[in-house]
């Protein structure tokens, strides 16, 4: 097998919202079916699927490596449908801070390397 590419799926409580989210965090939406949008930055894209199942989304985590951990802190800071968000953390391996989303998911937002 050769793997080229893998997407997620990543699912959504109020599925607008979950749009509006995503879209506020620089990723830029590509309509797919009504029920489903590709979101896209660089060359990284997830999909965002019109499905939610609470024990799901509470467990769901996706890694988003960036180049500039501070800039990444302060949009995601300013995102009016985030949740919660920590600290810029320190970590042998990196810098990261948790972004969770309308839907209860959880972005580990990280820059590799200090």
């Amino acid at each position: 097998m050769d793997v080229i590419n893998i997407k997620t799926f990543v699912p959504s409580k109020d599925y607008e919202i979950s749009k509006l989210f995503y879209s506020e965090l620089g990723f830029n939406p590509q309509f797919v079916t009504d029920d489903l949008t590709l979101f896209e930055n660089g060359d990284s894209c997830f999909f965002l699927q019109r499905f939610y199942h609470e024990e799901l989304a509470n467990n769901f985590m996706l890694q988003i490596c960036v180049s500039d951990i501070l800039t990444a802190f302060k949009l995601c800071s300013s995102s009016k449908h985030k949740t919660k968000i920590t600290s810029v953390q320190d970590e042998p391996w990196g810098k990261v801070f948790y972004l969770w989303g309308p839907a209860g998911e959880l972005l580990h937002i990280t820059q590799l390397g200090n």
